[in-house]
This record gives C-alpha cells, sequence and structure tokens, in this order.
C-alpha cells in the first residue's frame, strides 16, 4: 500500500472519529463538590417528605416502600452523628404528603396518597414534644403531590395536587393560617397541575412551573398574597413535569429536566431560566444528564450554586456565573427517583431514599459537601 493511499485512510478515520465526537458530546469535566454514602434510614422509603428543623436534624416523615405498602412512621437525621432514629408515627400513613417548617418551629404535614387516593387530613410535629398531632380543621381539597410554598406572613399556599376524581391534576388552592389552624379556599389557578413546582420569588410572589393536567403543561403563572390570586406569566419553551425548581441569588429562577408527555420515555436535560422582571423563559445550558422525578426544590449551595440531584447515578451543580452545570464527584448505586434533597446548616445536602426503575425503595442516604 502506497504513502499517498494510507494518508487518505488515516484522514477518514480522524474525520469519522471527529464527526462522532460532534454527536455524542462529553459530560462536562468540571468537579464541584463531592457525594458520598451516609448511611441508611431506619425504613427504605420513597415519596417521604423531609424537612430542616430548627436544630439542625433533619425529619423524614412517610412515604413507601413500595406501591400500598405505605408508612406512618418518622425519623430523625442528625448530621452530628450521621445516624437516623425514630421520631414516632403520624396519624395517617402519607405518600407525597406537602411538609413546611412553620414560623413556629412546628412541621405542617397535609394531603398524600394513602391508597389509591389521597386525603384532605393534616397533622403537625412539634419538635420539642417529639410527637405528630391531628389537626381538627382538614384541607379544602384532597390532595396527593400537591406543593406548598412558606409566604412571607407565615401563611403557607398549597396548589395544585391529584384527587380521587383528577388523579391527572386540579386547579384548587388553599392557604392555611397557622394563626387559627385553619384552611381557606383560594381563587383556583388558571390551570390544572400535580408534579408542578412552586418558587417563592425574591418579592414574596409565588411562582408555579409546568405539571401535569389534562396535558403536561408548558404554562406558568404567579400567585400574588396581596391579591391572593393568581396571574398568567410566560411560557417554557418545553412543557415539563416531575422536574426541579430553584431560586437564583439574582432573583431568577432555574428549571431543569422532568420530563414530558412520554414519562419514562422522555426523560430530559434541558433547562430554562424564568426572570421576573421580564416575565419570560430563556433556554440555559443543558444538564449532563436527563433526570426526572425530582425533588421540588434544587439545593441552593452557600456559593449561591444550585445543586440538582434525582432521576440518575450522579448529582450536578449549576453555576449561575457561568450558566453551565458540573457533574460532581462520586456517584449513588442507581438512578434513584422521588428522593429527597435537604440542605444542612453547614451548607451540605442530604440525599436520602427513592426508588429505581421498580416500586422498591431503598433505605440508603448520601451527603453531598460543595
Amino acid at each position: 500500500m502506497n504513502r499517498t493511499r494510507l494518508l487518505l485512510i488515516a484522514s477518514a478515520i480522524l474525520t469519522i472519529s471527529v464527526a462522532a465526537t460532534a454527536f455524542h458530546p462529553a459530560k462536562s469535566t468540571s468537579r464541584v463538590g463531592t457525594l458520598t454514602a451516609a448511611g441508611s434510614m431506619l425504613e427504605p422509603r420513597s415519596g417521604h417528605a423531609a424537612t430542616l428543623l430548627p436544630d439542625g436534624k433533619v425529619l423524614i416523615a412517610g412515604g413507601m416502600r413500595r406501591n400500598q405498602d405505605f408508612y406512618k412512621s418518622a425519623e430523625l437525621y442528625d448530621p452530628a452523628t450521621g445516624k437516623f432514629q425514630p421520631a414516632g408515627e403520624m396519624n395517617e400513613r402519607r405518600v407525597s404528603p406537602v411538609a413546611v417548617l412553620l414560623h413556629s418551629g412546628k412541621v405542617l404535614i397535609a394531603g398524600g396518597w394513602i391508597g389509591h387516593g389521597c386525603t384532605d387530613s393534616a397533622e403537625l410535629y412539634d419538635p420539642a414534644a417529639g410527637k405528630f398531632s391531628a389537626l381538627a380543621s382538614r384541607m379544602t381539597a384532597q390532595r396527593g403531590d400537591a406543593r406548598a410554598t412558606l409566604l412571607n406572613n407565615g401563611d403557607v399556599l398549597i396548589t395544585g395536587g391529584a384527587d380521587h376524581d383528577s388523579p391527572g391534576g386540579v386547579t384548587s388552592a388553599e392557604l392555611f393560617r397557622e394563626s387559627s389552624m385553619t384552611f381557606q379556599a383560594l381563587t383556583p389557578m388558571h390551570f390544572a397541575r400535580v408534579a408542578h413546582t412552586a418558587t417563592l420569588l425574591q418579592d414574596g410572589r409565588v411562582l408555579i412551573v409546568g405539571g401535569r393536567g389534562d396535558r403536561v403543561n408548558a404554562v406558568a403563572e404567579i400567585y400574588d398574597p396581596e391579591t391572593k390570586r393568581f396571574i398568567e406569566t410566560g411560557s417554557l419553551a418545553t412543557a415539563r413535569y416531575k422536574h426541579t425548581a430553584g431560586l437564583l441569588p439574582d432573583g431568577r429562577v432555574l428549571i431543569a429536566g422532568g420530563s414530558d408527555k412520554r414519562d419514562w420515555s422522555g426523560n430530559l436535560n434541558s433547562a430554562e431560566i424564568y426572570d421576573p422582571k421580564t416575565g419570560r423563559f430563556t433556554l440555559a445550558a443543558p444538564m449532563n444528564d436527563s433526570r426526572f422525578k425530582l425533588p421540588e426544590e434544587a439545593a441552593p449551595l452557600p456559593s449561591g450554586k444550585l445543586l440538582v440531584a434525582g432521576g440518575n447515578k450522579t448529582v450536578e451543580v449549576f453555576d449561575p456565573a457561568t450558566g453551565k452545570f458540573s457533574v460532581a464527584s462520586g456517584e449513588m448505586n442507581d438512578s434513584w427517583h422521588f428522593m429527597t434533597e435537604t440542605r444542612l446548616k453547614d451548607g451540605s445536602v442530604l440525599l436520602a431514599g427513592g426508588y429505581p426503575n421498580n416500586d422498591r425503595a431503598t433505605a440508603q442516604a448520601w451527603v453531598y459537601r460543595p
């Protein structure tokens, strides 16, 4: 074989190699922080609630081992020891309830799936007493996989979710008032939503994004606590649900991942940013991995970056300075869905539970350290 022909073959191989690289870009190699295993919960759980308490411990409540095997039980994670301990039982078994730390230091836990349907019941966890107590007042609607947001005045906004008759999502919304321990119905949202996100903006309003009703939503709306009404705002470039959202230091909101109408086969790696000043969404750089069935909130880090975890073995960090995602060191042992993500007082983040591509949950927990 002559020299000219060898050069032509080498050139062709190089061209194919470059083309392949162009169609299969490598993941971001910038490593930011480390993910390590952190022991196990007392029970395997997915669809549970996790709430940071004033003393720095994390309350883990409810969830399920597998379909129809639901928990009343709760446990506490102590960052000082890295261990979980029993924390009593709720009054009702719940999967995907809402859980919010109130201004009093107590935790409101409401709604959730209780079997083939969902509930309108609610209860409070008192860290001082270490007990759950049922509320006499009930929500104005039965809700599973709704969203709850603590407003600046101490009220809790509860939006959407699914009920017995509308598994695809409802338009109804309500307020919980801690001062009277009662729920108050609101004028409904413009669109039915379940598995959406609700993010408190810097001006005290709440951005409601995505979710599913009759279809997966691209439309967004804002709740104004002054008028107690929902106002339509911009639309996502990609309709999505089971995604995550996080408030950036400059007041914008990152929306990432989730799925389109194809659910398991429609996992997304795309991301968008909402600007409250313009009311518009703009595309951001994509994540390195597709992921859905995510914690509602992307955990804010001390640096102003956001941690995105769940739905994949990796975890990623979004840097608002560069507008890009980077993969952290370390991986989980599977792609865990419906896990929880809780920022601890030292700036690290506890990741706990979830299930892979079957319905059997894990008890495993991890800690991400920036």
